[in-house]
Formats: structure tokens, sequence, C-alpha cells
């Protein structure tokens, strides 16, 4: 059943196959969009009520990303620092929640109004920021509609071959399918970067040392232990408790972590941020993977041992009886150190990755639900709960986006670091604004010198006020890839892009790259090239958040 679960859930791209080409090849957009994320969904959006003939091309047969797959916990920050068309997104998920028809499992008085540190429903500013995951879903199918976007799902980019470039410029992108797109302008809207990478735009791939940006919570951060995803307590490592010849149990790396601040390639982990119902008419059961191995799970059951009981942590509650539930603790949803390749991998071993991730993790909720091994109070409580039939219903419950909470970053005009979410520097062209936890999940798992086990990577670290994200964050360098922006992969280091990453940033920075983009098309120049005064004269008038209230 699992595979039949899971047959197009995968977000990589089957081998090659000969499609009707539905798309003369001489065809030409004003603005091609790659990606169809939430930002993808902004940035045509946005292109297309600026009056421009916009297509998405959609790897994805689902659209809005992490928004519409299980994230509805919004990280948001500050709130008051999300405009334009990100915030009219929440707008309308507040508009669709007061309608009586929308609390189906629940009364609206008893879902309250708990969230990140702030009201989930905010009646004065009309947005609600706490959601279902298919209520996001439709949010962004009818902007899309009403802005009479066209989309070409399931299209994913030839990525050895399928970038055409005139010049400095993208000509054109084909897929695998044998469609061709050409455009003026590309918005490279991916999780990933994979347009990014194909049109030659530098980039890079894991944490940079410290020497590169002077940043103190970049690279290896061996000894720095934030949040509660760490092991509190000792636990032994070993098959065998205190004999290192039975070898490691399993999800422990035996190679050594690195030094302080030292640069590596290694990416922090990636989880699928399940929907849970504990409805017993809406509540599916977690299933057994076919490749089920409850060895794999040993390590939980050592800190179990130590009396750590904090599984349900992060079981946020959204709408209806349901929840964001994502990572918290040592050993959790977070598949530490499985994604390492992920960034660069070709479509079939992103496969490889993914099912890897949904067979670690659905093995995970299964265990803790059936293995007798596990303390009883976390049994009886989990089997309480469920996957929310009424979600994801073509994969049964199961989210279509895995969480890629870092890949690709290009290296650009400017590179926003710890220093800009520190407010220790500023930029005078921003096009937004950021103001979430600078928060890296971990990085892999080893054991100490001490002989015990602990994580490494995690990594959360306030910004005193909300910060300006720079306009060439979203360019290439001058010289490269002149009619490309990117909203997602943008030019940042790991640790700012911990919380530059965030949904309602990526729509904030889509919305502005599809101005940016009109500007360049008026002006017939380089994306690198338009007059600023005019973006953010536009951007303003569109309510976008440049500065704080204080600013003029």
């Amino acid at each position: 059943m699992v595979r039949i679960l899971t047959a197009w859930l995968l977000i990589v791209a089957a081998l090659p196959i000969t499609y009707s080409n539905e798309i003369a090849p001489s065809t030409s957009f004003d603005v091609v969009v790659y990606g169809g994320t939430s930002a993808g969904v902004v940035a045509a959006v946005q292109a297309a009520r600026l009056g421009r003939s916009v297509v998405i091309v959609a790897p994805e047969r689902k659209l809005g990303g992490l928004s519409a797959s299980g994230l509805g916990w919004t990280d948001t920050g500050d709130k008051s620092v999300i405009g334009g068309l990100s915030r009219e997104f929440y707008h309308r998920v507040w508009k669709h929640y007061q309608k009586p028809t929308a609390w189906k499992w629940q009364r609206r008085e008893e879902f309250g109004n708990r969230g990140q540190g702030t009201e989930a429903i905010d009646t004065q500013g009309r947005t609600q920021w706490i959601f279902e995951p298919h209520v996001a879903e439709e949010v962004f199918e009818e902007m899309l509609a009403e802005a009479d976007v066209r989309v070409e799902r399931e299209e994913w980019l030839d990525r050895a071959a399928g970038v055409e470039l005139a010049g400095k410029k993208i000509a054109s992108i084909r897929t695998l399918s044998g469609k061709t797109f050409a455009g003026k302008i590309f918005i490279d809207a991916t999780y990933e970067g994979d347009l990014m990478a194909a049109a030659g735009v530098d980039y890079h791939v894991g944490r940079e040392a410290r020497e590169v940006y002077g940043e103190e919570w970049n690279g290896v951060q061996v000894g720095v232990l934030h949040h509660k995803h760490y092991f509190e307590k000792p636990v032994d490592p070993y098959v065998v408790a205190g004999d290192p010849s039975s070898g490691l149990l399993p999800r422990i790396s035996a190679t050594p972590p690195g030094s302080r601040h030292e640069g590596d390639q290694r990416v922090q982990a990636y989880c699928f941020r399940m929907c849970l119902s504990n409805h017993p008419d809406n509540r599916l059961p977690f299933p057994r993977p076919e490749s089920y191995d409850p060895a794999q799970y040993e390590l939980l059951l050592r800190i179990f041992a130590t009396g750590w009981r904090d599984v349900f942590w992060k079981f946020d509650r959204v709408p209806n009886r349901k929840t964001d539930t994502n990572n918290h603790g040592p050993f959790s949803t977070d598949n530490i150190g499985f994604n390492y390749d992920y960034p660069e991998a070709s479509y079939e071993r992103r496969r490889e990755i993914i099912q890897e991730h949904i067979d670690y993790q659905q093995g995970l909720m299964y265990f803790m639900a059936n293995d007798p091994r596990v303390p009883e109070e976390i049994r009886t409580k989990l089997a309480s709960w469920g996957l929310a039939a009424d979600e994801f219903q073509e994969t049964n419950g199961w989210p279509h986006q895995i969480y890629v909470r870092e890949a690709r970053r290009m290296i650009g005009e400017y590179v926003a670091t710890e220093a800009d979410c520190l407010s220790q520097r500023t930029t005078d062209v921003p096009i937004g604004m950021g103001s979430y936890v600078m928060d890296s999940h971990n990085v892999q798992r080893y054991v100490t010198p001490e002989g015990t086990v602990q994580n490494e990577g995690d990594i959360g670290v306030h910004p005193p006020q909300p910060y300006k994200i720079a306009y060439g964050s979203l360019t290439p360098r001058k010289g490269q890839a002149s009619n490309l922006l990117v909203p997602v992969c943008l030019s940042s280091s790991h640790i700012a892009y911990g919380s530059i990453r965030m949904e309602p940033v990526f729509m904030i920075l889509a919305h502005s790259a599809a101005t940016a983009a009109d500007l360049a098309l008026d002006s017939g120049c380089a994306v690198q090239e338009i007059d600023y005064h005019e973006l953010r004269d536009r951007l303003l008038s569109e309510g976008q958040i440049l500065d704080l209230p204080h600013e003029p």
C-alpha cells in the first residue's frame, strides 16, 4: 500500500517520457516562473496583475510548496513587516475561516487563538496565520485563476541541456517532456535552485566557515546547544552498550563532526510536516512502511530510558482538530544526515532520498504507536492521533512536499549574512524584510570524545529587530544571467538563510521579484541594472513593507 501511496508523490522527475508538445516551440512569455512553490505562485500572480504574459512551469502537481503541504503553523516572526501579496494570502485564509462551513471538525470557539508568540487569528488585521493544508492550496489556486495564470504541471527542467543561453541571457528552458518555454525574464522559485544552477550562476551548498563572512553562528557548531533538539542526558551510541567494537546504532555517524566554525558541505535535516488529526472520524492509522525495521529506532528507546517524554511538544494545533507536526527533541521527524547530496543530486537520486525520508518518518510514527517497548503513556496517546483523512487525499494523508529547508544558495550581487539579521549592517536597497530567528536544524549526529551520542548544527539566534533584505540578494552577479531573479534560493549565507527561509518571506521576495521583472521589461535593461528608486516607489504602492515603522 505504501508504494501506491507515494507513487506520484515524489518531487523528483521520472525518467524522460515522450509527450505531445502542447506548447509550440515559438511560444514566448514575458515572464517564465520555474517552480510551483508559494513563491512561484505569488511571482506569477503579481506579474499577471501587472499585465505581463506569464507561465508557471511547475515540477509539482500540487502548488503552494510547504505552505500547502503541512506547514500551517506559520513561522512569521514580526507580522508587522509582512506586506504585499504575502499578507494578501493570509488575509484570504482569514476570509475562508469566517465561513461557518470552514469549521467541520470543531467549533470555531474551541480552536482558540494560539500562535507563534502572537495571535493565530488577527481580527484587527484581518489575517490568519495558522491553517489547514487544503485551505492554503485552495487560496493559491484561487489567486492563480483570478489572474488567469497559465500553469504547466509536472514539467521538469532538463537540467543537463535544457537551458538555452543567448549571451548573458536565458533565452528558453526545455523540460524532460520536450516542451520549450521562451521568455524575457525568468524567475527560479524552486526550493532547490535548479534553474539557477543550470544557467551557470554561482552558488554555495553547505555551511561556510566563519572567516568567509565573519559570522559567529556559521560553520560547524560543536558544543553549541540551542532549542531542545539535543541529548540532555548521556546516551550510549553502541549496539552493545559500552562496547565500541559492537558498532554504532542506526542513525549515528562514525565520521568526526569537525571543528567549531569550520565550513563543510553538510545540509540541515529535512522532514515532512505532517497534518495529524485526533478526531475519530477523520483519523487514518499511521501506515507501516514495506521497509519497516524497528532497529532503526533503537536510539529512541534509549532516550526514553533517560526519562524523556516530550514527544508531543510540536503537535502544533491548526483548525479542525488537526496539527502541523514538526520535529522536536533529540530523535524525531528530522532525518539527520541523510540528505547531504540532495541539493545537487539527479532526479533519480532525489527520488531515492525522498523515499528514504518517507520510510524513516512513517516508520518512526508506526514504531511509537505500536512497539510494546515504547512507554505505554506515549503509545496510548499517539494511538489517538493519525494522519488527517481529509488532507492529501490522493496520497492517503501523507504530505506531497518534503521540507527542503535549505539546498543551493546563490552567490549574487549581495550576500545576506548574520550581520544583516543582527542589524550590524543594513542595505539601502531593500525589497522586503525578515524577522524570524536565525534557525538551523541539526546537521549531524555523532559520537562525542566521552563516548556518548550528540546532535550538532541546531542554532536559534533572535534578530534584535526586523531587518532589510537587499535587492542584490535576488540577482546573480553582473555578467551572469542578466534576466534571472531568485527569490527562494537567494544570495545568503547558511545562517542568515535560517532566518530568511520562511514562507511569508519567500512570498514577499517573490512579489518584489515580479515587480522588478516588470521594470526590467519596461526599461529593457538587465535585472541587475533597474532603477531602484522606481522599484521602491512601486513596491510601497503595492503594500510592501521596506522600513521599520520609525524610519522614513
